[in-house]
C-alpha cells in the first residue's frame, strides 16, 4: 500500500510515482497506462523531457475508459530553465498543461536554479546563459506564487536546490516551497538536507533511485559505482526475497521521502510498486547508511560553461 504526504490543504500526494526521464516517444504512453492499471497515482512529468504529450495522451485516454479520475491522480511538472523570466513562467506552465490535456498541476517545480535565455539549447555557450544575479530566483518564485494563487498548480516548489538557494526562499517567498525534488539513492544520502527539510516541512522526492544507469553516456563517468550491483544491496534483497531495486525504494520511503523510478517495462512498473509493501528492519536501514558515497549522478557540470556564470560550486553551495 503506497502512503502519501498530506498537504496543509488537505492534498494526498503518494510517495511512489512513475518517473518519466529518458522514456522514449512511443514507449511512454505505454508505460504511464501500465502504470495506471497497476495502481500508480502519481506520475512524475517535465516539459525538457519531451514526452509530455504522450503522457497527456495516455492520460486522456485512462480518464475517458474510466480506469481513473483527474482528482484520483497526482501530476507534477517542472518550468525549465528558458523560462526563468517574468513573461515566461505563465506561458510555460499553459504549455506544459496544453501538453498534458490538463487544467492544473498538483505540483509545479522550478527544474534547477539555473536560468537560460529564451529557446537556448545544449550545447550551452556563455552568451545562452543568464545568471541568476540578473534574474534571481526570487523574480521567477514570484511568478510561480501567482499560478498556484489562480489554481493552474495546487502546489509549488523546486527541484536541485541547496540548502541555502531553500533558506533563501524560506526567508523571502509569500508562498513557502512545499517540495524540493533532488537526487537521493544510497550513495548520496543527503542527510542533512533531510533534516533541514523536515524542519522547514518541506517534502523531498528522490529521482534517479536506483542509479540512473540508463541516464545518457555524455552524463557518465566511466569509474562510476552500478548502484543496482551493489552486493550489501543484494544481500539484503535476497534476505527478504525481494529485488535490489524493491530494496532501494523501499529505503526511500522508509526515509521519509517520495520517489519516483522510471521504467517502460510492465513488470518492473509492477515490481517497483510491490516496493511499498517491502519492509526493510532498522538493521538493514543502518547498513544502507553505510554505504554513502555523496556520489551525485547528475552533477550538473552540464551548467559549468568556460566563462559563464556557473560553476559547481555555487550551484551546490559547497
Amino acid at each position: 500500500m503506497v502512503t502519501t504526504f498530506k498537504f496543509k490543504n488537505g492534498d494526498q500526494m503518494p510517495i511512489l510515482g512513475l518517473g518519466t526521464w529518458k522514456s522514449a516517444p512511443g514507449d511512454v504512453y505505454k508505460a504511464v497506462k501500465a502504470a495506471i492499471a497497476a495502481g500508480y497515482r502519481h506520475i512524475d512529468c517535465a516539459h525538457i523531457y519531451g514526452n509530455e504529450a504522450e503522457v497527456g495522451h495516455a492520460l486522456s485516454d485512462a480518464f475517458s475508459e474510466g480506469v481513473v479520475t483527474r482528482e484520483q491522480m497526482w501530476i507534477t511538472s517542472k518550468l525549465w530553465n528558458d523560462s526563468h523570466a517574468p513573461e515566461d513562467v505563465r506561458p510555460a506552465l499553459k504549455e506544459t498543461l496544453s501538453n498534458l490535456q490538463l487544467e492544473y498541476l498538483d505540483l509545479y517545480l522550478i527544474h534547477w536554479p539555473v536560468a537560460l535565455k529564451k529557446g537556448a539549447t545544449f550545447p550551452l555557450t556563455p552568451e545562452k546563459l543568464v545568471s541568476l544575479e540578473v534574474l534571481p530566483i526570487l523574480i521567477t518564485w514570484s511568478e510561480m506564487e501567482g499560478l498556484a494563487d489562480e489554481g493552474l498548480c495546487r502546489h509549488i516548489g523546486v527541484s536541485n536546490f541547496s540548502m541555502a538557494k531553500l533558506q533563501d526562499l524560506l526567508e523571502n517567498a509569500r508562498l513557502k516551497p512545499e517540495m524540493n525534488q533532488i537526487e537521493l539513492h544510497p550513495y548520496l544520502q543527503q542527510t542533512s538536507m533531510l533534516d533541514f527539510c523536515e524542519e522547514n516541512n518541506i517534502y523531498l522526492t528522490a529521482y534517479s533511485p536506483l542509479g540512473s544507469a540508463d541516464r545518457p553516456d555524455s552524463l557518465k563517468a566511466d569509474d562510476e559505482p552500478v548502484l543496482l550491483e551493489n552486493p550489501t544491496i543484494a544481500t539484503i534483497a535476497k534476505h527478504h526475497g525481494a529485488t535490489p531495486a524493491q530494496v532501494l525504494l523501499s529505503w526511500a520511503m522508509q526515509r521519509g521521502t517520495a520517489v519516483i523510478p522510471k521504467s517502460v517495462n510492465p513488470d518492473r512498473i509492477k515490481q517497483n510498486l510491490a516496493a511499498a509493501d517491502l519492509s526493510l528492519t532498522a538493521a538493514d536501514m543502518q547498513t544502507i547508511a553505510e554505504l554513502d558515497l555523496n556520489r551525485r549522478y547528475v552533477d550538473g557540470t552540464f551548467w559549468q560553461v568556460d566563462g559563464g556564470p556557473y560553476t559547481l560550486a555555487a550551484l551546490w553551495d559547497l
